[in-house]
């Protein structure tokens, strides 16, 4: 689709300007080290570019909420999942008129949702190369209503085992990209059932569940391919549950989750809805793209192609 902008314009008249939100802290702040040659690329393409650092969490939804985007072309997160989370929370406090396309630059440990656009981890150049082409589509965002607070996501939100072993992977981070699968084995040793209770577009559902997670988009973590069937513009988002099995059960599981046949296993159900209520147990910590926001209950909804985006 053609980009469209606040104002009439087109880069190939004039040159092309982004505003650029930078997590130095991103992959145990190793993505500081490619700042220079991300600005150098930027220039040499043609590219205004305008960079604000962040310096505590939740500052990248700060910087943009306090923005006026009107100037710029496109919106940029660069960092990891949990950058592009802020970045797009930021947006979303602006009326919709006045949102502009987001595109990323994928430098932190976890990049799951730069998959969805072809470009692997660290792949910074490609992504530049990528913002410069200039074309857009148009990808849903899900809308959460918690028990505390609201939020937006584009990747997927956790309920569960997943939440537990997010938490523990924050503090491993120091091992890369391991750290993801470090923590969830060392979860599998440690796993617990909850009784859950949620409806699926109405219908509801009831299980001695391990994990929830509801995705718009197919990965999760760094290489985990949670949703195989999952698409990030057809309007709707895919429910997968986990019942409770046993260690051994789940140790067998575990490594099918990186190419997808986990959804082959007799204790795992998957359901596409555009509209997804969790009732209980309540109090529970919700895990979005790689963040920790919100308690059930809560409501997600799917907002159908409401957000353009670089790709």
């Amino acid at each position: 689709m053609a980009l469209k902008h606040n104002k009439p314009k087109s880069w190939k008249d004039s040159r092309l300007k982004l505003l650029i939100i930078f997590n130095p802290k991103a992959a145990y702040g190793r993505s500081v080290k490619k700042l220079e040659h991300i600005k150098s690329r930027f220039a040499g393409l043609g590219i205004d570019a305008k960079f604000l650092p962040t310096g505590h969490p939740g500052h990248g939804k700060e910087l943009v909420a306090g923005m006026d985007l009107a100037a710029f072309d496109g919106l940029v997160a660069a960092g990891g999942d949990g950058t592009l989370f802020e970045v797009l929370n930021g947006l979303y406090s602006h009326p919709k008129a006045d949102r502009i396309p987001v595109g990323l630059i994928p430098i932190g440990t976890g990049n799951a949702f730069a998959r969805e656009l072809d470009l692997e981890p660290d792949a910074w150049q490609e992504a530049v190369d990528l913002l410069h082409r200039g074309q857009t589509r148009l990808i849903d965002v899900v809308e959460v209503k918690a028990a505390d607070l609201g939020f937006y996501y584009l990747n997927t939100l956790h309920m569960g085992f997943s939440v537990t072993a997010g938490l523990v992977a924050q503090k491993l981070k120091f091992f890369g990209r391991a750290a993801y699968t470090m923590a969830t084995l060392w979860q599998v040793l440690n796993k617990r059932s909850y009784p859950l209770v949620m409806e699926i577009d109405g219908a509801v559902v009831r299980s001695d569940n391990v994990f929830v997670t509801i995705s718009n988009s197919r990965y999760t973590g760094t290489h985990f391919l949670i949703a195989p069937g999952a698409s990030i513009d057809d309007g709707l988002l895919d429910v997968t549950l986990l019942q409770d099995l046993s260690r051994r059960r789940l140790l067998r599981l575990f490594p099918t989750i990186y190419s997808g046949r986990h959804v082959g296993f007799e204790e795992v159900s998957v359901q596409q809805a555009k509209h997804i209520r969790i009732l209980s147990p309540p109090g529970m910590l919700l895990g979005p793209d790689g963040e920790f926001a919100g308690k059930s209950p809560v409501d997600i909804s799917c907002l159908q192609r409401d957000l353009a985006i670089f790709c």
